[in-house]
């Protein structure tokens, strides 16, 4: 039986992995050196009381609940399967509300209750090549989200000097302990409401530049190989669900 499997079975080892692994996500920040460039812009939101759409690629994604930590409420959306469930404890371990679902694929409930939090202030973060991928590419979910809600979308990445890339479909970092770190962050995009499709791709295309760009300047920063993005879906182009202006 894999291991996966195992944990999955048994709900006393899952809270003791997820217990672990936020342990190790709490040593690696606390044992890093880190620099955060642009952390005026996310500031600015949180001194205003106002909330924004994090976004940062799935393989970045150990060390969001430190990217996005503040004393504000916040929510992270985490894919609906066996891994995603395992993800969403360890966030909750480390104080961060999971969102369970996706934007794409039908994914109308979980854009309601995004689009909930946002209209009460609260911010939520997403990780728009997930869960599945491609690496790096953004989907068409993040657009939804921005047009609905109203509220920006602010780019964001990290980095570090030491860590392992692993093998997997978004090379994702496995940040070790006792190096040098940096917390990147880009300037907030926003979309009319009444955007059409041609404007939506073009947002589309601009976060996932924005971020892009991030990741190459945080990894040039940390003496790292930049990782390169999948080649773009042309023909597979993720459904957008629809829902009313509302979002509650």
């Amino acid at each position: 039986m894999k291991l996966s499997r195992r944990i999955m079975s048994s709900s006393g080892l899952q809270t003791m992995v997820c217990w672990l692994c936020s342990l190790y996500i709490r040593l690696v920040h606390k044992t890093v050196r880190w620099q955060v460039v642009n952390g005026d812009i996310p500031q600015r939101f949180w001194d205003d009381g106002k909330p924004f759409i994090g976004c940062l690629w799935h393989g970045r994604f150990l060390l969001m609940p430190f990217v996005f930590h503040n004393d504000r409420p916040s929510h992270v959306l985490i894919s609906n399967h066996s891994d995603g469930r395992l993800i969403a404890k360890v966030a909750r371990y480390l104080g961060i509300n999971a969102i369970t679902g996706s934007t794409n694929r039908g994914g109308t409930a979980a854009l309601k209750t995004m689009v909930k939090y946002l209209k009460a202030g609260e911010s939520v973060a997403i990780t728009p090549d997930g869960p599945r991928g491609p690496r790096m590419r953004a989907s068409q979910g993040v657009v939804a989200l921005a047009r609905l809600s109203g509220i920006p979308v602010v780019p964001a990445t990290c980095s570090t000097s030491r860590r392992k890339v692993i093998g997997s479909w978004d090379r994702f970092l496995l940040c070790l302990p006792f190096g040098r770190g940096v917390y990147m962050w880009g300037e907030p995009l926003e979309i009319p409401r009444d955007a059409d499709a041609q404007m939506q791709e073009d947002f589309r295309l601009r976060i996932e530049d924005a971020l892009n760009e991030l990741c190459t300047q945080a990894d040039t920063m940390m003496g790292q190989p930049v990782i390169s993005p999948d080649a773009p879906e042309v023909s597979d182009v993720p459904d957008v669900p629809k829902i009313n202006q509302g979002g509650s």
